[in-house]
């Protein structure tokens, strides 16, 4: 039987990101995301659930996000579920922690207090990072009067973070 542990997540950093190097100098970023859940109860009434997840990131990746990220800024993370278990040693009880290591990540939005003309792809502030694989550049989309069909890449629409497509 096949086994999947995919993890993607849209969510608000909660902190500025932690990067640290290992012994043999990678790269790791822990980070902390908020993702909102909106919703309505039986009765009608509007209720919103947040839920907590930390994140680790490797290698380039996470000297990026140390770089470039902020609280408050929003993200995508595509990466695996991974249980971390200790004993705790002041009560020596076994203890257990659910956490993403992220594969790949991307920004959302553009940068805050910036404006929309940069060096980051003429106001285009989505930027696609993964850590198994150099940082890339995210391809630049065709204007819409040059006839092209819009990519079907999954890509979100520029500088609009109200229409996203989940």
């Amino acid at each position: 039987m096949a086994n999947v542990n995919k993890v993607i997540l849209v969510g608000t950093l909660t902190r500025d990101p932690e990067v640290k190097y290992t012994p043999k100098g990678s790269a790791v970023a822990e980070l902390g995301l908020a993702i909102n859940r909106h919703y309505s109860t039986e009765s009608g009434e509007k209720r919103e659930e947040v839920t907590f997840v930390d994140v680790t990131l490797w290698g380039k990746t996470a000297e990026l996000a140390g770089q470039y990220l902020t609280k408050g800024r929003q993200l995508y993370v595509e990466g695996r579920l991974q249980l971390d278990t200790w004993e705790d040693k002041q009560s020596g009880q076994k203890r257990s922690k659910l956490r993403v290591v992220g594969e790949s990540m991307q920004f959302i939005g553009g940068k805050p207090g910036g404006s929309s003309s940069s060096d980051e792809g003429g106001g285009h502030h989505e930027k696609n990072y993964s850590s198994s694989r150099p940082a890339q550049q995210p391809a630049r989309r065709p204007q819409p009067d040059q006839g092209h069909a819009p990519s079907s890449s999954g890509d979100f629409p520029p500088d609009d973070d109200d229409n996203i497509p989940f």
